[in-house]
């Protein structure tokens, strides 16, 4: 396993990270330990969750995900080896069961002392490592929205100053030690350091964004500040809901994968011209001899502004694929074919 700092702490995270959403839905307890235990065993130390899940949201598996790692936390009594990652909901339609009503949920000081407490009940922890906002409270493009549309009545959102100063009451309760942002803009983010370092806050460690062969539109919006401002990617969604690996190529609707369950959702993925683009990926993996989830993967890995890639599975000969991606270094032969592919028609699935 390689690992990198997380932001600029002293903190070793590894590069691959494991994500949890499909445990409580997709995956029972058992196969979340499964999971786990091969991950830690090939030296994932990072993993990542939130209040929200399991996905697909909904009142009955809502923090059940939670649940399963903090039942492995003590099982196994591990909690010193792991870096735990979780966040916060934020305002959203259809999530009346979290806090009493999607329309109030936020970072306000009362919502975000429920949500820090109830988490770290779930999980059986006295603390998370990294505290993340899952998303903005303010209208912002996310979950693929691509353009930002200014509403000059947008204004009900908890200020950056209250956010941080609420974060940093949690530091100083021991309940947290470091935070982070999810689905943010360049503007978000330099605001959120802004703030931090003038008010000496918090700072922001990271920035958890989609990003995959078919969705690198952090290229363009967040890139620079990750680098320059030490601020790095924890991608999500690398194979693109899993639609990188092939299971799908045409028409194919595997067993308990989430297009197979929720044709309708995540349909940022799943578009006439990605379906071109994942195929041409898919032949060049087929090519090169890589497994195409594991190919897709060693993409991300190596892009210099990626602190970790979130990784997900339904079962283990995913995760095993998956995880093997940190032994492959793709060639610049390579490298320039997917330029290729991508310059062709860039961010197919945004």
């Amino acid at each position: 396993m390689k690992y990198r700092k997380l932001g600029n702490t002293d903190i070793d995270v590894s590069v691959i990270c494991l994500g949890t959403m499909t445990f409580g839905e997709q995956n029972s307890q058992q196969d979340g330990f499964d999971q786990m235990n091969y991950a830690l065993e090939k030296g994932v130390n990072f993993i990542d969750t939130a209040e929200l899940y399991a996905i697909m949201p909904r009142k009955e598996t809502y923090g059940k995900t939670e649940e399963i790692v903090g039942n492995w936390l003590k099982e196994k009594k591990n909690r010193d080896k792991i870096i735990l990652a979780s966040k916060i909901a934020s305002k959203s339609d259809g999530l009346e069961w979290i806090r009493k009503g999607s329309k109030t949920l936020g970072f306000d000081k009362k919502n975000m002392n429920a949500a820090i407490d109830e988490s770290l009940r779930r999980l059986k922890t006295d603390y998370i490592d990294l505290y993340q906002l899952h998303w903005p409270e303010r209208n912002v493009p996310k979950f693929g929205i691509l353009d930002f549309e200014y509403d000059a009545s947008d204004n009900d959102w908890t200020s950056v100053e209250e956010v941080l100063y609420n974060l940093d009451q949690l530091v100083k309760a021991g309940k947290i030690r470091y935070v982070g942002l999810s689905n943010e803009t360049p503007w978000g983010v330099m605001k959120y350091l802004q703030i931090s370092k003038e008010n000496k806050l918090p700072r922001m460690m990271s920035i958890q964004n989609v990003y995959s062969l078919v969705n690198r539109v952090f290229d363009i919006h967040n890139s620079e500040v990750s680098i320059r401002e030490n601020c790095g990617l924890l991608a999500y969604s690398p194979l693109a809901g899993g639609r990188l690996s092939g299971k799908y190529i045409k028409g194919k609707n595997p067993r308990n994968a989430r297009y197979t369950l929720w044709p309708r959702r995540f349909s940022r993925h799943h578009t006439e011209r990605g379906e071109i683009a994942i195929e041409k990926y898919f032949n060049l993996a087929n090519k090169l001899g890589i497994p195409p989830s594991t190919f897709a993967n060693a993409f991300v890995n190596d892009r210099p502004f990626v602190t970790s890639n979130i990784i997900g599975a339904t079962n283990m000969e995913q995760l095993k694929e998956n995880i093997d991606s940190i032994e492959i270094s793709l060639p610049k032969e390579t490298l320039k074919e997917i330029e290729e592919i991508h310059l062709s028609d860039p961010n197919p699935c945004v």
